[in-house]
């Protein structure tokens, strides 16, 4: 070949491949990767604290275990009380009689003398029967009554009934009171007491 040959071209770059997304981060040039030895280093240190915390947990309950007292063995000697009781007897105590008190609810014959019925009469608009009483209390302190009335038919049987009351009537005062029935009845009807009570106050 001569001298004057034309110089040859320069080399023209090479494109590079674009990098797939699915690879890793390309490691910077001059660091080497030491992901290895840090997972190493975390792996070996978790294995070490659980062996620690393992044995820590292990003495403890040694421990424990040590300072539970056993309850004593059973012995096989036949039981015998510790010692001799002798038997005690109770005294009798005399104990004074209790004095009951007076029942204050007095009824029949003694309470129903004390109410008298001053009128027996039909309401002429609605047809309900009602009794005026009057009521003297006979006993020797105050006292509230309860009063039941039967309103009977001319056959004397039951058509309805009433109640009256007082309280704390003193000793030989009176009061009017009235025991209203409940319901239409017919005309002719009677009225009677059935039961007094009389409670001292």
């Amino acid at each position: 070949m001569s001298d004057n040959s034309p110089p040859s071209p320069p080399e023209q770059p090479q494109p590079q491949p674009s990098p797939s997304p699915w690879a890793p981060p390309a490691t910077p040039p001059g660091k080497p990767q030491r992901t290895g030895l840090i997972v190493s280093l975390a792996v070996g240190g978790g294995l070490v604290a659980a062996g620690a915390l393992v044995a820590l947990v292990y003495s403890l309950l040694d421990s424990a275990s040590d300072s539970i007292a056993l309850p004593p063995a059973r012995s096989d000697a036949p039981y015998s009380d510790p010692y001799d009781e002798e038997p005690y007897d109770e005294e009798p105590v005399d104990e004074a009689p209790v004095e009951e008190e007076p029942e204050p609810v007095v009824s029949g014959p003694a309470a129903e003398r004390d109410v008298t019925i001053t009128k027996c009469a039909r309401d002429s608009l609605i047809g309900w029967q009602h009794a005026d009483l009057t009521i003297v209390n006979g006993s020797g302190s105050p006292a509230g009554y309860v009063v039941f009335v039967e309103f009977l038919d001319a056959k004397g049987s039951v058509l309805t009934d009433g109640i009256a009351t007082t309280d704390d009537l003193a000793p030989g005062a009176s009061v009017k009171v009235k025991a209203q029935g409940v319901g239409e009845v017919p005309t002719g009807t009677k009225c009677r007491v059935k039961q007094v009570t009389r409670d001292a106050m």
